[in-house]
């Protein structure tokens, strides 16, 4: 599975009970990264995406659970740390300020090493930086 994220500077992810921030660049971003594959994504996360986008979404609140080898799946609400073991690779947007957050992503990147960066301009945001993490051992 290929865990899909959007972080502030602390990894922060949520703040009372709603995402911190969202850019429609970003997501247009999300999807052609996902080469036009499934994009599994919680009723909560749904509602970002326009009419035409959801053909490619496959909605579903135990989408971690569901989503297979290989597939892509955008966590906002959703513990990615109760599946770190069938993570392939992360794909983290980061809004490059720190908002106020309660909920943040749980994974440790020790395990993990950054193997691409790249900053890109959003529509609400001046700076976006997509980093990719892959397993450091991909065979535990």
């Amino acid at each position: 599975m290929i865990i899909i994220a959007c972080t502030d500077d602390n990894q922060g992810m949520l703040f009372n009970h709603r995402r911190q921030s969202q850019d429609r660049v970003q997501r247009q971003r999300m999807l052609q990264r996902t080469g036009g594959a499934k994009l599994w994504v919680d009723t909560y996360t749904a509602g970002l995406f326009s009419a035409e986008s959801r053909e490619q979404l496959e909605i579903d609140d135990q989408c971690l659970e569901h989503a297979a080898d290989g597939e892509f799946c955008f966590v906002e609400k959703e513990n990615p740390g109760t599946v770190e073991e069938k993570i392939e690779k992360i794909i983290l947007y980061r809004w490059n300020r720190v908002y106020p957050a309660d909920v943040h992503f749980p994974i440790d990147f020790s395990g993990w090493k950054l193997v691409q960066a790249e900053e890109f301009a959003g529509s609400s945001h001046e700076k976006i930086t997509e980093e990719i993490y892959e397993r450091v051992n991909p065979n535990m």
